[in-house]
């Protein structure tokens, strides 16, 4: 507590904190040198959100939350006194989701506890939110931005989840890393033998656009760190990582979050990479019986050559994580390689199957099944598995598939 404070031009209570004393200060328009509360930064107390609203004959007040002070430091303010034209559009918009849930067409002159509650409730889980984004955003290292929204429950951000923004290896795995790369100038133009693809008895997989046009099940291999192009060689596509905006969403039927793209997709095109955490066969068995018993689980095995790997993205992941299934799906899978070249170890990159709207879900088929285009060299058999179950053929229990598209096979598993 700040006892007998007494500073010029602030004749306060003196058994007041530091903080109340400071509030104070700003609400009376009051400098005070010991507080460091001055013309120049008299204005900067700052609203953090509005909590309940009251309507006294014509005069409408708000109950507003101070950043940086406690609840107990709230306060009505009249709204002429507000300089928060977006918070009080938000407040409005929140409160009339409410007063619909309570069946109430109008605000009242008061608003009841059960709907100031609820009020308060939708503020924090916006501002938890809001953290988590800014947190995404400067923890991605690509150019797409991330954005978080929840206008269906009160689910704040997902507990024990770390964004990363390429695999981790886990124990006893080693990654073999590319020794040589192309010489080329132009990895289009030149000779296909002499560029990466060729070298490993493959064709170029991209477009001048970057845009994708081998067949599913056909392999990527994409120029490295040891090749002499530059990094806007157009066999650089999946290292530059996402390039789209997107959304994690609460779904409204049920299937948690979703993830949906801000921005218009191209057909072929590269959208994201499937990360998480690189793990042996063995300990996804052994992480599958926990995640059986928790009821969610991110397995995707990495079976291209061999069944030896898996990616476990339920703790360590990108946005990826977070995009649904559907058996009419917009994204695909591709295996690519870059600066591995263990086969056994594919990186996995979703492309568009078709042009994508703007505020369209993306979505992938869990249980993907691709015919090899030439069984000498290439497999692609790529499971993933979600609500606890095993591709293992041991286990199939049936899922119950919500996806809501024409081509829905009812079940997931």
């Amino acid at each position: 507590m700040a006892e007998n404070l007494k500073a010029p031009g602030c004749s306060l209570p003196c058994l007041m904190s530091w903080e109340q004393l400071e509030a104070l200060c700003r609400r009376e328009k009051l400098s005070c040198q010991q507080l460091g509360v001055n013309r120049a930064n008299l204005n900067n107390y700052e609203v953090e959100f509005l909590c309940d609203y009251k309507k006294n004959k014509d005069e409408e007040f708000y109950l507003v939350k101070w950043k940086g002070y406690s609840e107990s430091q709230n306060s009505w303010e009249p709204k002429r006194n507000l300089k928060c034209p977006r918070l009080v559009k938000q407040f409005h918009l929140d409160l009339d989701q409410a007063l619909r849930r309570n069946k109430r067409r109008s605000a009242p002159k008061r608003l009841a506890k059960d709907v100031a509650s609820l009020l308060t409730q939708k503020a924090k889980l916006r501002q938890s939110l809001q953290r988590w984004e800014a947190h995404l955003n400067q923890t991605r290292n690509h150019p797409g931005r991330i954005f978080v929204e929840n206008t269906v429950d009160f689910e704040g951000p997902p507990k024990n989840f770390t964004y990363i923004n390429n695999y981790r290896v886990g124990r006893g795995i080693v990654l073999d890393e590319m020794a040589v790369g192309c010489e080329c100038k132009s990895c289009l133009e030149e000779p296909v033998n002499g560029c990466c693809p060729g070298a490993s008895l493959h064709r170029v997989a991209y477009s001048d656009k970057g845009q994708v046009r081998i067949k599913p099940g056909e392999p990527i291999y994409e120029c490295n760190s040891q090749c002499g192009c530059s990094p806007d060689c157009p066999n650089r596509v999946v290292q530059k990582g996402i390039q789209f905006d997107l959304c994690i969403f609460k779904t409204a039927n049920g299937r948690g979050w979703g993830v949906r793209t801000l921005q218009h997709i191209k057909k072929n095109t590269f959208v994201m990479e499937y990360v998480g955490e690189i793990i042996t066969s063995e300990e996804a068995e052994r992480r599958g019986h926990v995640y059986d018993c928790q009821g969610a689980t991110y397995l995707f095995d990495l079976d291209y050559v061999e069944d030896v790997y898996t990616v476990d993205a339920a703790h360590q992941g990108n946005v990826s994580h977070f995009v649904n299934h559907s058996c009419d799906p917009n994204l695909q899978v591709f295996n690519v390689f870059i600066d591995n070249i263990d086969e056994r170890l594919p990186r996995i990159a979703l492309f568009s199957t078709r042009a994508i709207r703007a505020g369209e879900e993306l979505t992938f088929d869990y249980k993907m099944q691709i015919d090899p285009v030439d069984t000498e060299s290439t497999k692609m058999d790529s499971s993933f598995s979600l609500v606890g179950l095993s591709s293992s053929p041991k286990k199939r229990i049936r899922v119950e598939c919500r996806c809501g598209s024409d081509l829905c096979r009812k079940y997931l598993f």
